[in-house]
C-alpha cells in the first residue's frame, strides 16, 4: 500500500493545480479552433497540443519540460528562445511570396507602412502601464501580427517574455477573420468598399529579380538589426523568382517551412506552463497585443481614406487593412469582406501588396527597436 501511495504521489493527477487545467482547456480550445472553425490551423494546432503537453506536472528531477536543462522539449525550444527558427520561417515565406502585386503598384507600399502605427502606439502604452523600454518594445511588435517577427525580437530584448508575446501574436493572427471585419466595416462607409480598382499591371521577370537584391540592401542599411529576418525573406523570394533554383525554393516553402513550423509551434505551446504563464503581466501583454493588433488594422485603413483625398484613382480602403503582416489571411478577409459588398469585386491581389509590405514593414521595425532599446 505504501508504494502504491507513492505512485499515486507521483501521478499528474496528484500534482494538478487549477492553472494547469486552465491551460490544458486553452490549449483544447486552441485544437477546436483549427480543427472546427479553420483558423490559422498550421499554427493553432501545434501551439494547442504543445500548450496541453506542457501543463502535465512532471515530478521534480525528472527533466521533462521547457524549462528543465537537458530536457527533449528544452532542446525543441532553444530554436525558438535564440532566436534560430523565425528566420527559417521567413526563407520559406519568401520562397512562396509573390510580389507583383506590390511592384505594380508601388503607392500600395505606404498601407503596410502605416498600419505599423499599432506597434509605436502600443510601445507607448506598455511604457505608461510600467514596462520597461525592452519589454515594451517586444509587446509593441505584436501589432504587426507577424508571429515569427514577435519571436524573434521577444528573444532578444525580453527573453522572459517570449512565452506570452508568442502565444498573443499567433493568437491574434489567428483570430484576424474574427478581429478585422468590425473594424473594416467601422471605419469604412458602403460607398467607399464598393470602389473597385484597376487590374494590376505586368510585372517583368527582370524586376522581380532585382526587386530582392535592391529591397534587401534597402531596408538592412536602414535597420541593420533587421539583416537576418529580411535576408532570408528575400533569399527565398530570389530563390523563386530566378527560376534557376527551383528545388531549393519548393524545399524552402514547403517540406523545411513545415517542418520549422511543427516545432517552432510546439515548443512554444509547451513553453505555456501555468507557473509561469498565468500572471498578470501576461494578462496585460495579451490586451496590448489585442489593442495594436486593433490600432494597425485602423491604422492603414484610415491611411488608405487619407491617400484618396489627394490621388486620382481611388484606393477600396478596405485593403489598408492588410497592411498587417497576416499572410495571407488579412488578404482574404478583404476579399470577403469586399465581395459581401459587391460579390464581383476582386480585391485579393491588391490586397496582397500591403500585405506583403507589411511583412518587410515589421521586420524593419524589429530591426529599429532591436537597434535603439538593445542594452
Amino acid at each position: 500500500m505504501e508504494i502504491f501511495y507513492e505512485f499515486l504521489n507521483t501521478t499528474g493527477f496528484a500534482m494538478m493545480t487549477w492553472g494547469n487545467a486552465i491551460m490544458i482547456l486553452v490549449g483544447i480550445t486552441f485544437v477546436s479552433l483549427a480543427i472546427m472553425k479553420d483558423y490559422e490551423p498550421l499554427l493553432l494546432l501545434p501551439i494547442g497540443f504543445g500548450a496541453i503537453v506542457g501543463n502535465i506536472p512532471s515530478i521534480q528531477g525528472m527533466a521533462l519540460n521547457v524549462y528543465d536543462e537537458g530536457s527533449v522539449l528544452s532542446y525543441l525550444y532553444f530554436g525558438v528562445s535564440k532566436g534560430i527558427l523565425p528566420p527559417i520561417i521567413f526563407l520559406g515565406i519568401g520562397a512562396m511570396t509573390d510580389f507583383s502585386t506590390m511592384l505594380s503598384n508601388p503607392k500600395l507600399v505606404l498601407l503596410g507602412a502605416a498600419a505599423q502605427v499599432g506597434i509605436f502606439l502600443t510601445l507607448i502604452g506598455a511604457l505608461y502601464m510600467g514596462f520597461n523600454p525592452s519589454e515594451a518594445g517586444a509587446i509593441g511588435i505584436i501589432g504587426g501580427a507577424d508571429g515569427p517577427t514577435a519571436i524573434f525580437l521577444a528573444s532578444k530584448l525580453a527573453p522572459h517574455l517570449l512565452g506570452s508575446i508568442a502565444i498573443a501574436a499567433y493568437s491574434y493572427m489567428a483570430l484576424v477573420p474574427v478581429i478585422q471585419p468590425p473594424i473594416m466595416k467601422l471605419l469604412t462607409t458602403k460607398k467607399e468598399r464598393l470602389i473597385r480598382m484597376k487590374a494590376p499591371r505586368h510585372v517583368s521577370q527582370r524586376e522581380k529579380i532585382i526587386f530582392p537584391i535592391a529591397a534587401f540592401l534597402v531596408a538592412s542599411l536602414i535597420a541593420p538589426g533587421a539583416l537576418v529576418l529580411i535576408g532570408m525573406l528575400f533569399l527565398g523570394n530570389l530563390l523563386k523568382e530566378s527560376c534557376v533554383t527551383e528545388r531549393l525554393a519548393n524545399t524552402a516553402r514547403n517540406a523545411m517551412i513545415d517542418i520549422v513550423t511543427i516545432f517552432l509551434g510546439f515548443s512554444v505551446g509547451a513553453s505555456t506552463q501555468a507557473q509561469t504563464f498565468l500572471t498578470p503581466q501576461s494578462l496585460l501583454i495579451f490586451g496590448l497585443g489585442a489593442l495594436s493588433f486593433a490600432i494597425a488594422t485602423a491604422g492603414g485603413i484610415l491611411f488608405a481614406k487619407l491617400m484618396n483625398l489627394f490621388i486620382r484613382e481611388k484606393i477600396n480602403p478596405l485593403i489598408g487593412a492588410a497592411g498587417v503582416s497576416a499572410v495571407p489571411d488579412s488578404a482574404r478577409v478583404v476579399q470577403i469582406v469586399g465581395q459581401k459588398e459587391d460579390p464581383h469585386n476582386f480585391l485579393l491581389m491588391h490586397a496582397m501588396a500591403p500585405n506583403v509590405a507589411g511583412v518587410i514593414g515589421s521586420a524593419i521595425c524589429a530591426g529599429i527597436l532591436w537597434s535603439v532599446l538593445v542594452k
